[in-house]
């Protein structure tokens, strides 16, 4: 990096958006798990978030006892599940967790998840220090975490949820998924039908 003048962001909650991938249905939910974010890949806005870049975030969410929260579309007054592990590893931050579908808005997620019509991650976030690289990049080195969410169009498609489903039959769950997906189609005619 060119510059090492770290600067500080404003107060804004930043977003980022990452694809997903396949999906588990668990008892309680369905179950997600993947990547949220790829340390050192630019992404659409032209950002690259660095090793190490949650870190501080993370462990000041765990002593406080606080977590970071799913919603959907970025929308705080949505949340659709429980992120149950986020972490940072060799490659990014990984997220596992269920989306709640005793929520009408958690089973249109898991529907239009299994359905291929959303596929995408997405951090919410504020930027704590970050600085230019010779290329003109904003190099993102500490992020204050606040909340993963499924979106409609990712900003880092190279992060998906991982391929392999941990279900005892991945192929039953989308076929389930589907099902709900059909049986909500169904639902919505027969009530604009009046019947």
């Amino acid at each position: 990096m060119t510059n090492d003048t770290d600067f500080k962001a404003g107060f804004g909650l930043e977003h980022k958006f990452c694809r997903l991938g396949e999906t588990e249905v668990i008892a309680d939910g369905v179950q997600i798990e993947g990547y949220a974010s790829l340390f050192g890949t630019k992404d659409q806005g032209g950002d690259i978030v660095a090793k190490g870049a949650y870190g501080k975030s993370l462990k000041t969410l765990e002593k406080k006892g606080a977590n970071v929260k799913m919603l959907w579309q970025h929308d705080p007054a949505q949340p659709i599940g429980i992120w149950d592990e986020v972490r940072e590893d060799g490659k990014g931050l990984y997220v596992k967790g269920r989306i709640l579908t005793d929520i009408e808005k958690g089973r249109e997620a898991a529907a239009l998840i299994g359905a291929g019509a959303i596929d995408g991650l997405s951090i919410g976030y504020r930027t704590v220090r970050a600085q230019k690289d010779g290329s003109g990049a904003r190099v993102l080195s500490e992020l204050e975490l606040w909340e993963v969410s499924l979106v409609t169009f990712p900003m880092l498609p190279e992060a998906r949820l991982v391929a392999e489903a941990k279900g005892d039959d991945p192929l039953a769950a989308e076929t389930m998924l589907r099902d709900i997906a059909e049986a909500l189609t169904s639902a919505r005619t027969l009530l604009a039908d009046g019947n």
